[in-house]
């Protein structure tokens, strides 16, 4: 019975570290999304200039709402495909 125990122990640690590193990787994009979003709207906002920054703001809000729900979408299909 200990043998079992010891053997199911590793497996455990790999889907754990396994998990980590899907997180961490998803957080890198959403954290790239929102990067690539914020510096077009501040480059917009330096070639067409305007009274509020709105190309800045659009965009950064935009890309927040788009990594979001790509977030969503990959958290969906990890519990999906752990479920199978």
């Amino acid at each position: 019975m200990s043998q079992s125990k010891h053997s199911q122990q590793p497996k455990d640690q790999k889907d754990q570290l396994n998990s980590y590193a899907r997180f961490s990787g998803i957080a890198i994009q959403m954290f790239a999304i929102i990067a690539v979003g914020t510096f077009a709207g501040l480059k917009l906002d330096k070639n067409y200039p305007n009274q509020h920054n709105l190309y800045t703001l659009i965009l950064t809000l935009g890309s927040v709402i788009i990594s979001i729900v790509y977030v969503i979408r990959r958290i969906i299909a990890v519990s999906k495909n752990d479920n199978k």
